[in-house]
């Protein structure tokens, strides 16, 4: 029996019951992954029970065979070719390649060595009818997993390296070694580069929050662990404040569903150095209780840092919509949102400019209310309407400042025809554009329907990457028996089809301080007209707290070289890394390059 290495080392198959209905427990997949004593005697007991996972996953493929994943992926390519023919790539860009990707991408980070980062859990259950998470699994099949994406190595699976979380024992009564279950957990940027990663899975009837505290380094490619943090945290967020540190909100407790944590926790700990230098590694580091407390009803908040200094939380209950000072440690209402209770939809702070943002736009979560609300000055309104409501939709800043929604379903598993029914509404698969003044308009239709657990990000080089929804990839899984059980689709903007680029050829390596001048170095000075700084996304269930867009000031030309100023505060740009764009008249960007701000 020859097995590839890759499929050996991902598959982690157990049954698992529907979502909240019951428990998946790993005396279950033992019973039914029967480990051959030959095997054992031969390759050892964990590779021989790898194996006897592996045959397990293959059996339980054929509830819904390869040949319906065949055909539906087959569906989708030719339906989506069918519809973008009507839309030219000039005005409405163009999804460009689709490929397997060996993870489902529940999180996924935009690093500054121009890799990303993707983590979600092991596969459960190949039938996409079926639940496909791990959320009621108890013992060592509740299982997180990690990998990188190169895109300078491409599309293929040498393009993916596995860098698998620590081995944790969990408090769920097994104590079964495994790899950290960190699946829904929150995330966010430390000043270094490095993403810092709250929470997770503890398993049980419906999750429970685990108090595992991690980072992840760019530079070594090596997650080390942290202190346990105070509570459990199942579906938290997390934000970056104006002093390099975050805060944490939010989660169901360790406790189980229905739950949620008040608690309000900072890391690093008042105390600790903030991690700033790429080899400032946190390590066994804590965090830190607050006095004042986030009981939002519901989880994973939108939390935003706004140029007043202060971090917006805005509950998903209309009457939860709070701002917290990290100084005072104080909390203060804001005004109640005009809509109602919204699942998992967008907020995104709107450009303001080179000041940071001052207010936030709140869109989708509600399948019936198409309208978007901006949060400004203290008060709500009533924005102008995208074409539909949806949830689990994913909205992005773009290097030249508009909006961009992809993804989305009716509701958390159902596209339009039923919940554990992979057969979407071809509507959730448009993107939806928003220009400089606040219209939207429908755009070309992405390959696969992703809803629940999708995600994008905007790449250095301009493009957009989107990927999520383990239920849509598995059910359209060119082959359900290797190891490649996720999928990525790429899609170029609009600004990328109006002609050629300019060009940034040389950006400062050092720190940069605020409202500080420095120089960049381009080969065509002509043609630039804006220069912008545009944060990196770390996102997960459509919680993005880390997009910022800022424009920078020009001080002069002289040749090639251009002069700039940054923002002015790091409360209008916290500390850390930002890919910095050259954009001509048209609005299209440079590639771009990383800059640091912040100086110790």
């Amino acid at each position: 029996m020859i097995i590839s290495a890759l499929a050996v080392t991902t598959a982690w198959a157990a049954p698992v019951s529907a979502h909240g209905n019951g428990h998946g427990h790993d005396g279950a997949a033992a019973a039914a992954a029967v480990v051959r004593s030959d095997e054992a005697a031969v390759l050892g007991t964990e590779h021989a029970r790898a194996h006897a996972r592996l045959r397990l996953a293959v059996k339980n493929t054929e509830g819904y065979p390869q040949q319906t994943r065949t055909a539906s992926l087959t569906s989708l390519r030719d339906s989506q070719r069918q519809a973008n023919a009507r839309f030219g790539a000039a005005e409405f860009g163009r999804f460009t390649e689709f490929f397997p990707s060996p993870d489902f991408g529940v999180h996924v980070a935009q690093l500054v060595t121009g890799k990303v980062l993707l983590f979600s859990f092991e596969r459960v259950e190949a039938d996409p009818t079926k639940e496909t998470g791990p959320t009621n699994t108890v013992g060592r099949t509740n299982a997180g997993r990690a990998y990188l994406w190169d895109p300078a190595r491409g599309t293929g699976a040498r393009a993916f390296k596995k860098v698998a979380p620590p081995v944790v024992l969990m408090p769920d009564g097994t104590h079964a070694p495994r790899p950290a279950p960190f699946f829904c957990a929150g995330h966010a940027y430390l000043p270094n580069g490095m993403v810092a990663v709250f929470g997770g899975n503890v398993g049980g009837k419906g999750g429970s929050g685990a108090k595992l505290s991690f980072v992840f380094d760019p530079w070594t490619e090596t997650w080390y662990r942290n202190r346990d943090m105070a509570v459990g945290r199942w579906y938290p967020s997390a934000v970056t404040g104006p002093d390099g540190r975050q805060i944490i909100m939010s989660g169901q407790s360790e406790r189980g569903t229905g739950t949620p944590t008040p608690v309000v926790e900072r890391f690093p700990a008042l105390g600790h150095p903030v991690p700033w230098r790429p080899y400032d590694i946190p390590l066994d580091v804590p965090s830190q209780r607050l006095r004042s407390q986030a009981p939002f009803r519901n989880d994973y908040p939108h939390l935003f840092s706004m140029r007043d200094g202060l971090i917006y939380g805005l509950g998903r209950d209309a009457d939860q919509q709070w701002a917290f000072d990290p100084v005072k440690d104080v909390r203060t209402d804001l005004p109640r949102r005009p809509a109602d209770f919204r699942g998992y939809g967008s907020a995104v702070p709107l450009p303001a400019g080179f000041r940071g943002p001052d207010s936030v736009l709140v869109l989708g979560g509600d399948p019936r209310d198409p309208h978007t609300y901006r949060l400004s000055g203290g008060r709500w309104t009533t924005e102008e309407p995208r074409a539909f409501g949806r949830t689990q939709d994913d909205t992005l800043i773009l290097p030249d400042g508009t909006l961009l929604t992809v993804n989305g379903a009716l509701d958390t598993r159902d596209y339009g025809n039923g919940p554990f029914n992979p057969k979407a509404d071809p509507k959730y698969r448009q993107i939806e554009l928003r220009d400089a003044r606040g219209r939207w308009k429908l755009g070309p239709a992405q390959r696969l329907p992703r809803g629940y657990h999708s995600n994008a990000l905007i790449m250095p080089d301009g493009r957009m990457m989107v990927t999520g929804d383990e239920l849509q990839q598995i059910a359209n899984d060119p082959d359900i028996r290797d190891g490649m059980d996720g999928s990525i689709e790429l899609y170029e903007p609009a600004y990328l089809h109006r002609g050629s680029r300019p060009a940034l050829d040389r950006a400062p390596a050092g720190e940069l301080g605020y409202d500080t001048p420095f120089q960049v170095r381009s080969s065509t000075p002509k043609a630039v007209k804006r220069a912008v700084l545009l944060a990196p996304t770390t996102v997960t269930h459509s919680v993005n707290t880390s997009q910022r867009h800022l424009e920078l000031r020009f001080t002069g030309t002289d040749g090639d070289t251009i002069g700039l100023r940054t923002p002015p505060s790091a409360a209008d740009a916290p500390p850390g890394y930002y890919m910095l764009f050259l954009l001509d008249a048209k609005g299209v960007p440079s590639k771009a390059k990383w800059v640091k701000l912040g100086a110790r």
